[in-house]
C-alpha cells in the first residue's frame, strides 16, 4: 500500500480509504451490513495496509460509528488508523439535530466520539454545504472542536468551487483551521469536479479523496445489486444513455485487458491528478481485492481515449440535486414551442 500526505498537511492517509456506509443495521436500509458481516471487510482492508476509513454520524444514525467503532478498537491500535467521520445529515427529528450550526456540530462531535469509543477523530468532515448556517458559524465551530482536542483536522465535502473559496478566505481572514481536505464525487460517468474544484485543490493544497469510483455500481457491471435496485439515487445520477455508454466502454477495456470492469474504473479514478486517495465501499473481501490491484494497473493511451470519448458536460451531481437534474438528453419542446417544433 501507498501512503501520500493528504494536502499540504503532515497526515499520511493510504491511497484506498475505505468507505463505512454499509455496515452499521440493515434496519436502516436493506444493504446494510450488520457488525458480524463488517468484520472481515474492516480486517481484510487493515491486512491490505489501508489505515484511511471513513464514516458518518448519518450512517444507519449513529449505529455505523458504534459497528466501527468496536471493530476497529478490536482490530488494531488507535495510533495506526486515521479515522474520519462527517456531520450534518439528519439524526432525529428535531430541527436542530441536522445542518451546520454551531449547536449541532457541537453535539454531533461529542456524540459521535462517544459511540466511536475515542477520544478524538483525525479527520472531522462537513457532510455537505449547509446553506442555511453562515460559514462564519461553522467554520468558528470546527476551529473551536480542534483547539479542544476532540480533532485533529477538519474537512469538507461537495460543494461549489466559490463555495469552498469562501470558506477559506474565512479561515485565512480569522486565523481558524484549514480544511486539509475536499471529499468529492469522481468517476468515468462525472467528471465535473475537474473543471474547477480539483485544480482549485491543487492550487490551495488541499487533498482531494474520492468517493463512488463506481458510480453507484453502474460502472462494475453490477446495476442490479441490492443497493441499485433499493437506492433512488442510482437512477437519478447515473440513468442516461451517455452514462450507460460510458459504462459500455469500461467493460470494453476490461474485457480487451482480461480483468473486471471495476478495476479499470477505479484505476482511472487513482490516476488522475491531484486525486489523493479513494473511497472503496465493500461488500466482499474479493471486492477489496479488486480494488487494491487497481493501484498498479497503468491505463495506456488507446484505453484512456476508449473511456472518455462518451463523455458529455453535465449538471452537478450531488445528494442536494435529486429530484431536479437535467438529463444529458435533449429535452421535449415544451409549451408553445411544441407546435413550432413539430412544423420544422
Amino acid at each position: 500500500m501507498d501512503y501520500v500526505r493528504l494536502g499540504h498537511s503532515g497526515l499520511k492517509v493510504s491511497r484506498l480509504c475505505l468507505g463505512t456506509m454499509n455496515m452499521g443495521t440493515p434496519q436502516w436500509k436493506p444493504w446494510i451490513f450488520d457488525e458480524d458481516q463488517s468484520r472481515p471487510l474492516v480486517s481484510r482492508a487493515l491486512d491490505h495496509g489501508i489505515n484511511f476509513i471513513d464514516l458518518a454520524d448519518f450512517y444507519s444514525t449513529g449505529v455505523g460509528e458504534e459497528v466501527v467503532g468496536r471493530l476497529i478498537k478490536s482490530l488494531v491500535p488507535r495510533d495506526e488508523i486515521i479515522l474520519t467521520t462527517k456531520v450534518g445529515y439528519p439524526m432525529g427529528d428535531a430541527p436542530n439535530q441536522q445542518g451546520h450550526s454551531r449547536k449541532h456540530v457541537m453535539a454531533a462531535i461529542d456524540a459521535s466520539l462517544a459511540r466511536l469509543g475515542t477520544d478524538f477523530v483525525d479527520l472531522y468532515m462537513l457532510h455537505f454545504f449547509d446553506r442555511e448556517t453562515p460559514m462564519e458559524e461553522t467554520l468558528s465551530a470546527l476551529n473551536d472542536i480542534v483547539r479542544a482536542g476532540k480533532a485533529r483536522y477538519i474537512g469538507v465535502s461537495t460543494m461549489s468551487t466559490w463555495q469552498f473559496a469562501r470558506m477559506l478566505w474565512l479561515c485565512d481572514k480569522h486565523g481558524w483551521e484549514r480544511p486539509i481536505n475536499m471529499q468529492l464525487q469522481l468517476n468515468c460517468a462525472y467528471r465535473e469536479e475537474e473543471r474547477e474544484m480539483v485544480p482549485f485543490c491543487q492550487d490551495q493544497g488541499i487533498g482531494v479523496t474520492v468517493f463512488s469510483p463506481l458510480a453507484r455500481g453502474l460502472l462494475s457491471g453490477d446495476s442490479q445489486s441490492t443497493r441499485n435496485r433499493t437506492d433512488n439515487f442510482t437512477g437519478e445520477m447515473y440513468g442516461d444513455d451517455i452514462s450507460i455508454q460510458i459504462a459500455e466502454s469500461v467493460g470494453r477495456v476490461a474485457r480487451a485487458r482480461g480483468i473486471t470492469a471495476a478495476q479499470v474504473a477505479q484505476a482511472w479514478v487513482l490516476e488522475r491528478p491531484g486525486v489523493a486517495s479513494m473511497l472503496v465501499g465493500v461488500d466482499s473481501a474479493q471486492q477489496l481485492d479488486t480494488a487494491v490491484s487497481a493501484l498498479s494497473l497503468e491505463l495506456d493511451d488507446e484505453e484512456r481515449h476508449e473511456l472518455g470519448r462518451n463523455y458529455t458536460p453535465c449538471d452537478v451531481i450531488r445528494d442536494d440535486t435529486a429530484g431536479c437534474r437535467i438529463s444529458r438528453a435533449p429535452r421535449p419542446a415544451a409549451g408553445r414551442f411544441i407546435t413550432q417544433e413539430m412544423a420544422l
